[in-house]
């Protein structure tokens, strides 16, 4: 019987790793493609109008992005803002201080946690957390909502990209710094956090890409007003909260601008993952 050697088997998982590569590639050209092929139409015609527009009403044809484009970034970073420490810190929790039988479960309850369904977050924050916000300054449908969901949405991507981190450098370097007489403490904030910035950058990066692609939640909790925000209690509506909406019923010019704020979306994905990339090169020259 024919059996494969060293050579052939590393050969096939390359082939098979360049095909996967390969097809994900694909994937995204096609989907470029056909999201700027459905845009056309709508560019040509409103041009520079979809930043100058009044506001975006698409039945007198106007068709104003950058309310929208704001409101995604500022409810995307506020989240991350906010995610970021809380993340942080429940890997540095789980991974250094709980013990052995607690690291176990508040593990399982994170990875369920972040599987947990987009809209059961948004149905609780319209039913709980808008009603609160709303005591305070109505209308409670804000920027603040969405922050406020997002990140307790992502906080559980960042904790588990860390512990997976975390995992390899303990191995590697905290027996050696506790035999030297270092405290755990000063480990984790001298040696592990600086050793794997570049990780904690890519963890955040992937954080905030699932916040700005997120549009259960927001669309639920946001108020989906399109207007530029003054306060973080102002309602807002982000770009994939307007495609969600409106393209159920939506048609030529205003189905193809529809399709214009999902290649703006795609295209500030493109841009944050370029500048990450860009920084975490920068970051290895430097080393």
């Amino acid at each position: 019987m024919y059996q494969l050697t060293k050579k052939n088997k590393d050969f096939i998982l390359e082939s098979v790793l360049t095909i996967n590569g390969l097809f994900s590639a694909i994937a995204v050209g096609l989907i470029f493609i056909f999201v700027t092929r459905e845009s056309l139409p709508a560019i040509h015609l409103k041009g520079w109008a979809f930043f100058i527009d009044k506001s975006w009403y698409p039945l007198e044809g106007q068709f104003n992005v950058l309310p929208m484009i704001a409101g995604t970034i500022f409810v995307s970073l506020g989240a991350l803002i906010l995610a970021s420490p809380l993340g942080l810190f429940s890997a540095i929790f789980i991974s250094f201080y709980a013990h052995g039988s607690l690291a176990w479960p508040f593990r399982r309850v994170v990875e369920l946690y972040a599987g947990l369904p987009s809209v059961i977050f948004g149905f609780w924050g319209l039913m709980k957390l808008v009603p609160m916000l709303n005591e305070i300054r109505p209308p409670g449908q804000s920027l603040l909502a969405g922050i406020l969901i997002l990140a307790l949405m992502i906080f559980p991507i960042i904790t588990l990209n860390l512990m997976a981190n975390f995992r390899p450098s303990s191995k590697k370097y905290y027996r050696v710094a506790l035999s030297l007489g270092m405290r755990k403490s000063t480990y984790i904030w001298s040696i592990l956090l600086p050793s794997l910035k570049q990780q904690i950058v890519g963890a955040m990066i992937l954080a905030l890409g699932r916040a700005m692609g997120e549009t259960m939640a927001v669309l639920m909790v946001c108020g989906n007003i399109v207007k530029m925000p003054t306060s973080i209690f102002d309602p807002i509506r982000t770009l994939t909260a307007n495609i969600a909406l409106e393209m159920a019923y939506a048609m030529n010019e205003h189905r193809s601008a529809l399709f214009f704020t999902g290649l703006i979306l795609f295209l500030l994905i493109f841009v944050l993952i370029s500048v990450a990339d860009f920084w975490r090169r920068h970051e290895s020259w430097k080393e």
